[in-house]
């Protein structure tokens, strides 16, 4: 199939379908929000505004997982990552699989069994409060560096997509996702979240379809995909700067999502929510096939557009020159005049955004009342005014994110940023936690100053690392381009000059795919360290703040309140033994 031309920048192509379209989405969104807020109970107290009175139903607690984690990010940030670097990304299914079951028989029966409102309860209940006040305040610090680009991703799409300006379009979006999390709590996350990845999903789909045909079929996107060396991901060269190879794909990937399913809020809140231990294990098993699908879908979309752009490259062109602008000018080019297309696209990445800023809210008001702000109040104010001051939370943090978007409109390279961002405060949140759940050893000095040092330790990696490259000291390697098909010329620029391999430089380039991992290296050994060199916590360590994989068979925790119905099963207990 002959290559297409390309020779000016596709202009705006928002018709009234595309309008009506996105419109609508935004429209049913805030349609859920108020029927939660405003009909049935209300979400007048803090267990349902959170947990959803733990009556959630599996499957769209599923679904909210997926659609929380699939953010603009992964749309947009994961097709032009596989264009420019490979597919070496495609290799997040197997680390998602190992997640999957390391979730299912390590930590989640841990969490699970503890019914706690914040994950970071569970560090005060194995260790001690300081050590849980440093983990939400880690949690808190990686939501609020994360959920700007959040949403900054989807604007630029939408704005790209009307012309409309992006600094109009990014508070009146996020206006509408505060309103419907902060009236409607949990249960209006998980609905919208439901819908917002149907939407999401028949956007990826389209795209995908309707690229693999404009592009002479699969076998074709196949074959430039080989020629051009973008399938080169079983490469299994062990060099830790290289961020497109085996190792780094799916080791890294693996350490991130372990610490992003059972460290986060936003994660565990949800998986808490259903009303058993199984149902709870299904949901990480949907979760994990849903992740799998739409990964999958969005690196095959990178391949897509690298078969269309393989001699005739966009960004040498000057056509674009951000990496997250690739995907809506794409879609623009490709299916720009199918009435309704553009509007689905658009409608289905700030569905995204939106499903992802909205649980991440959500989540960030329970950390935040939980392990701050309920220790200044009174213990006797009514759950009406608990579930006021959550929503007041939500609406301050949504503010703030919003703020911080026009902060980040400067920023390059949105994968790597977000996956150093989250690999910064995963890595000790991980070490902590595994600390508490699979060693018996471990003390709360070891998992507060390992925390400590994992969290240091990085960031003296991480800030120099990122410095550099914003100077343009430093670079990824990219796979090759081509303009051998453009016909028209162009001025071609250049770049700052580079420094390789020079002297503690190489330090410094390690790939940001290893963050998480070291910072859970760097944790779990000084937090052992320090638990061997001083005397063990006095408080009962109870078998069941331990993973079964390690509990000691036959051991019975006497005096184990840790709910309501566990406690009368204990007096029952006790009781048939007289």
């Amino acid at each position: 199939m002959d290559q297409p031309e390309h020779t000016t920048m596709i202009a705006p192509t928002f018709s009234w379908y595309d309008y009506l379209i996105f419109s609508g989405m935004l429209t049913v969104s805030v349609i859920i929000g108020i029927y939660f807020g405003c009909f049935g109970s209300k979400q007048s107290t803090a267990n349902e505004y959170l947990m959803g009175s733990k009556k959630m139903h599996v499957f769209p607690i599923a679904m909210s997982l997926v659609a929380s984690h699939i953010s603009g990010v992964t749309l947009l940030g994961v097709p032009a990552d596989v264009y420019k670097f490979g597919a070496a990304y495609w290799l997040c299914v197997f680390a998602l699989i190992i997640v999957s079951f390391v979730t299912i028989f390590v930590y989640l029966p841990v969490l699970y069994q503890a019914q706690i409102t914040s994950v970071y309860e569970y560090l005060e209940k194995r260790f001690d409060q300081k050590t849980r006040v440093f983990s939400s305040f880690l949690f808190a610090v990686s939501q609020i560096l994360f959920l700007p680009v959040v949403i900054y991703i989807p604007a630029l799409a939408f704005a790209a997509a009307t012309g409309i300006n992006l600094h109009l379009v990014t508070p009146v979006i996020c206006a509408v996702c505060i309103f419907y999390t902060t009236i409607g709590g949990l249960k209006a996350v998980v609905w919208t979240d439901t819908l917002q990845f149907t939407v999401t999903l028949g956007a990826v789909t389209t795209v995908l379809v309707l690229g693999i045909k404009a592009t002479g079929g699969f076998s074709n996107v196949w074959q430039k995909a080989v020629d051009g060396k973008r399938l080169d991901f079983f490469d299994f060269e062990f060099d830790v700067t290289r961020s497109d190879n085996f190792w780094a794909a799916f080791i890294g990937l693996t350490f991130l999502w372990i610490s992003q399913t059972n460290t986060s809020q936003s994660c565990v809140q949800k998986l808490l929510s259903v009303p058993t231990l199984k149902d709870a294990k299904f949901a990480t098993i949907y979760y994990g096939i849903g992740m799998i699908l739409v990964k999958t879908a969005s690196v095959l979309i990178g391949l897509v557009i690298y078969a269309r752009y393989s001699i005739c490259d966009p960004f040498e062109t000057h056509k674009i020159i951000r990496k997250d602008q690739l995907l809506p000018f794409y879609v623009l080019d490709v299916a720009g005049k199918v009435p309704g297309l553009s509007g689905l696209f658009i409608a289905g990445v700030f569905s995204a955004g939106l499903s992802t800023l909205s649980a991440h809210l959500n989540c960030l008001s329970g950390t935040i009342y939980e392990d701050f702000v309920s220790k200044l109040i009174p213990k006797d104010i009514t759950e009406r005014t608990k579930s006021n001051i959550l929503k007041l939370i939500v609406v301050i943090c949504g503010a703030i994110c919003t703020l911080l978007v026009f902060l980040f409109e400067r920023l390059g390279g949105i994968l790597p940023l977000v996956i150093s961002f989250q690999g910064l405060t995963g890595g000790p949140l991980l070490g902590m936690f595994t600390l508490g759940i699979l060693s018996r050893r471990a003390n709360s000095k070891g998992a507060f100053y390992g925390g400590i040092f994992g969290i240091t330790g990085l960031a003296c990696l991480v800030i120099p690392a990122k410095y550099l490259q914003s100077q343009g000291m430093m670079h990824i390697p990219a796979k090759p381009i081509s303009t051998d098909g453009c016909n028209f010329n162009f001025t071609k620029i250049y770049s700052n000059q580079t420094i390789e391999n020079d002297g503690l430089l190489k330090l410094f380039k390690i790939s940001y795919y290893y963050y998480t991992l070291l910072g859970f290296f760097f944790t779990m050994i000084f937090g052992l360290i320090v638990s061997y060199c001083t005397k063990e916590d006095e408080r009962t360590l109870h078998e069941n703040l331990l993973s079964p994989v390690i509990q000691r068979k036959g051991v019975r925790n006497e005096n184990n309140y840790n709910t309501v119905e566990n406690a009368l099963n204990l007096v029952t207990y006790n009781s048939d033994k007289l």
